[in-house]
């Protein structure tokens, strides 16, 4: 038997499909073609890089994927500060949705530039936007939570605004790359993964994370994730471990790392995504949207679903006003010396990645692409948002065989798109983003295998970086202890090499002292003679 219609209905859908991918195949090479051979292609070199405009095209959207988590991340970090908000005004709340919305555009519109100028300017495949790390610090240590802290945020972003011109200058120079040679390895890997553990503690609190932990009177922290806290300082006041939020984000955090460990791209948003979703829902324990006049004013904004937002209150803020303080000058040291780890080492490891790496030990586009994350830092503070840095994140587009500027050039054009989406992404709950900033902490912690642990003036020092930064809160705290121990550990090693050169002067002296001498005497019969 043939198999009668079935067979043949079957047979003759292989065949439609078959020649209908076929007919894909062919106009996607004729496109591919067609740009390789255009003005475009040759500027962005898609030949002489073995890739393609559609690979490109994937790739950019790869990158987006995987980095996109930023713009609800960033946003609700920095908005922890209060902004220019007063933490004592009766309308604090009402401004705080303000500015949360102001700093979502103030994530975006960095990120449109920094890309667009990376990829058509230093044609690399690297997508840029505010930095991990550095905007934890920036809220939590400069500007303090609800603007507690010894910066004020008009200071602090005249801090990220003179970080960026220096950073700036020393890409001009050159001398950026030299700098970031000068600091000890075992401290640049430890001040990497000490920001992830910060990171990751953070996302672990209340009011910014899952609230898994929260302060005790006894232990100074503890196990909360409690159905009842204190709204105030997230004490837990009863019903450990069964708040529902918690529960909800900790369903996020499995989603975030089962897509992990499948290599699924996207996998950090996916986890967000569900989340929020499940948070919009009111009437339920687990709502961002409670029956309160703040409440119904936010789900009023989340239903316009579109709109361009315009910045009102963090745009312009910088002022130089509080720059004789200590602390400014501190943050200012600290910012810049974690740019030029973080920025640098990020770029040279995805130069390697992507085979753009020279024989001279840089990359291709190196001098263009340093002063691009440079200038886009100046532009994030006049915004009101923090530094910018190309992100790690890139290696997932060059999975996909991004190789030139095309990949970032479509990543900035994805951002451009969700410049649209405000009322969306302002609407992220905290228990939503915590799991990110576990994850993105996770990641972090692995630069410590790198360390020498078995040597105890590289492990010493190394540890005390990463210890440090979350047991004070403090970024920069980690960092100097970090570098003081490592001095004074390798001090017996200076003053030896100290007294081996002064030997080693002293005998040249002498040997010079003694050919002089011997000069002397040779010319003594002559005198006598004359």
């Amino acid at each position: 038997m043939d198999g009668g219609p079935c067979k043949k209905f079957t047979e003759m859908s292989k065949s439609s499909w078959k020649n209908f991918t076929s007919s894909c195949h062919r106009v996607q090479n004729s496109l591919n073609r067609a740009v390789a051979d255009s003005l475009i292609g040759r500027y962005f070199k898609l030949d002489a890089r073995k890739s393609s405009f559609t690979t490109e095209l994937r790739a950019g959207t790869a990158t987006f994927l995987t980095m996109a988590y930023i713009i609800s991340v960033n946003s609700s970090i920095l908005s922890d500060s209060g902004g220019p908000c007063s933490f004592s005004d009766s309308n604090y709340q009402s401004c705080l949705s303000q500015t949360r919305s102001d700093l979502v555009v103030a994530t975006i519109v960095p990120a449109i530039i920094g890309s667009f100028l990376m990829g058509t300017f230093a044609n690399l495949p690297l997508a840029l936007a505010p930095a991990m790390g550095t905007n934890a610090y920036f809220t939590y240590n400069m500007v303090g939570v609800h603007g507690s802290g010894p910066v004020p945020y008009g200071t602090a972003l005249a801090v990220v605004m003179c970080e960026g011109c220096v950073f700036l200058a020393l890409s001009v120079l050159g001398l950026r790359s030299k700098l970031a040679r000068m600091i000890p390895r075992s401290i640049r890997l430890a001040s990497a993964a000490g920001i992830g553990l910060f990171l990751a503690f953070v996302g672990l609190q209340p009011h910014q994370g899952l609230s898994l932990i929260g302060p005790s009177p006894s232990t100074l922290v503890t196990l909360t994730a409690c159905s009842h806290s204190d709204p105030i300082t997230g004490a837990c006041l009863s019903g450990t471990m069964q708040s529902p939020t918690f529960w909800l984000g900790t369903a996020g955090f499995l989603i975030t790392t089962f897509a992990l460990t499948k290599n699924i791209k996207g996998s950090m948003i996916y986890g967000i995504l569900f989340v929020t979703f499940i948070s919009w829902f009111r009437n339920t324990s687990v709502t961002m949207f409670p029956d309160t006049p703040i409440g119904d004013s936010n789900y009023d904004y989340l239903k316009r679903v579109f709109d361009f937002h315009l910045i009102k209150n963090t745009a312009g803020m910088i002022s130089f006003k509080h720059f004789n303080r200590s602390e400014v000058w501190v943050a200012l040291s600290t910012l810049l010396y974690v740019d030029v780890l973080d920025a640098s080492s990020i770029m040279y490891s995805m130069a390697e990645f992507g085979g753009f790496t020279e024989e001279t030990g840089g990359f291709e586009g190196e001098y263009r692409a340093f002063m691009v994350d440079a200038s886009t830092t100046i532009v994030s503070s006049s915004l009101g948002a923090t530094t910018v840095t190309a992100f790690i994140e890139s290696t997932a587009g060059m999975r996909e065989g991004g190789r030139t500027g095309i990949t970032a050039v479509v990543v900035a054009l994805y951002f451009t798109a969700a410049l649209f989406f405000t009322p969306v992404l302002r609407s992220v709950p905290p228990w939503a983003v915590g799991p990110s900033m576990v994850v993105v902490g996770m990641m972090m912690m692995k630069m410590i295998k790198d360390i020498e642990w078995g040597d105890a003036k590289e492990g010493v020092p190394a540890f005390l970086t990463m210890i440090l930064m979350p047991l004070t809160y403090s970024i920069s705290n980690g960092i100097i202890a970090g570098i003081g121990v490592y001095v004074v550990l390798r001090l017996w090693d200076y003053l030896e090499s100290l007294v081996k050169w002064m030997r080693k002067m002293k005998k040249f002296m002498e040997d010079a002292h003694n050919q002089v001498s011997a000069a002397s005497a040779d010319t003594v019969p002559c005198s006598s003679v004359v």
